[in-house]
């Protein structure tokens, strides 16, 4: 393919927490790279989606969602957030208008009005919204940020996000490509790994289980036969937590693991063998090295 005719870009999605971004980036990728969880702040690191549209090349910077950092570990994901932002071409706000969060978006939209880059509204969920709201709350976020276009979408069933495809495309710079046309991640798979068993983790566990937990890769090598070894350390804060991960008998990290197993063994097109433990760290949001381990910066 000659560098001439190709274009690659970055295109930064950001939103309020659970607006739909991890899905969205799963649908413009075409295959999963980002877990999805009807949890808040389930994105920790800025994982990258690789999206390709003919001869364009779509960097996709899948950010933690927006929102008034507490604790260190709220702070390291909303750096990580508008440092996805930074090196952009494209910004794409992703508004849910069942929820819209308000409190958090409108310092997201005081924050976008100056920007530089070209901005694109996309509002989520049409699927389940009625068209009179909907219409009228893309006017006033239009009269508030200067949006270059907006898109109505279902990000869970790709209605619109077609033709959001094509328009991302076109704002992308000629240039050659910066991932083989085949990768459709950054992430290195030990970390993917990682987060497929973290999704599990608050998929089974949502009600029980607070934010407070984390999955530490501990171990991930190839066995001669060519399945692949992985060894995770589930995190939680505290000692009361680890029976109800580990549930009656160890019956609940059993079905954990195997639905992460499972869902690794399909992505990966490899036999897994994956064992999981339980540690209990009181301050792990204070771990410079877990932070790191989980790909976030360490932000005092």
């Amino acid at each position: 393919m000659s560098e001439a005719t190709t274009k690659c870009g970055v295109v930064a999605v950001l939103g309020a927490p659970n607006a739909g971004k991890s899905t969205l980036v799963n649908q413009l990728v075409g295959q999963k790279v980002a877990i999805t969880s009807a949890k808040a702040q389930t994105t920790r690191a800025r994982m990258l989606g690789i999206a390709l549209h003919d001869k364009v090349q779509m960097i996709l910077v899948d950010t933690p969602g927006i929102f008034a950092p507490r604790r260190r570990l709220d702070r390291a994901m909303v750096s990580a957030a508008w440092e996805g932002a930074e090196s952009a071409d494209a910004i794409v706000l992703l508004v849910d208008p069942v929820k819209q969060r308000r409190h958090e978006l409108e310092p997201l939209l005081d924050a976008l009005k100056d920007r530089p880059e070209r901005k694109i509204l996309a509002l989520n969920k049409v699927d389940v919204s009625k068209k009179e709201p909907l219409l009228a709350l893309a006017q006033e976020l239009g009269e508030k940020v200067d949006f270059a276009e907006i898109f109505f979408i279902s990000a869970l069933n790709g209605e619109g996000v077609g033709e959001m495809k094509d328009a991302l495309a076109a704002m992308m710079p000629e240039g050659p490509w910066m991932y083989p046309e085949d990768q459709v991640s950054d992430a290195s798979e030990r970390l993917l790994a990682a987060e497929i068993t973290r999704e599990q983790l608050y998929r089974q566990l949502h009600e029980e289980l607070p934010y407070d937990s984390a999955v530490r890769p501990e171990l991930y090598q190839h066995r001669p036969d060519g399945s692949l070894e992985i060894h995770q350390q589930i995190v939680v804060a505290r000692e009361s937590q680890r029976p109800i991960v580990l549930g009656k008998g160890g019956q609940r990290i059993k079905a954990i693991g195997e639905a992460a197993r499972t869902e690794l063994a399909e992505l990966l097109g490899v036999k897994v063998h994956l064992f999981l433990h339980v540690k209990v760290l009181e301050n792990w949001s204070e771990d410079k090295e877990l932070f790191e381990e989980m790909g976030l910066d360490w932000v005092k």
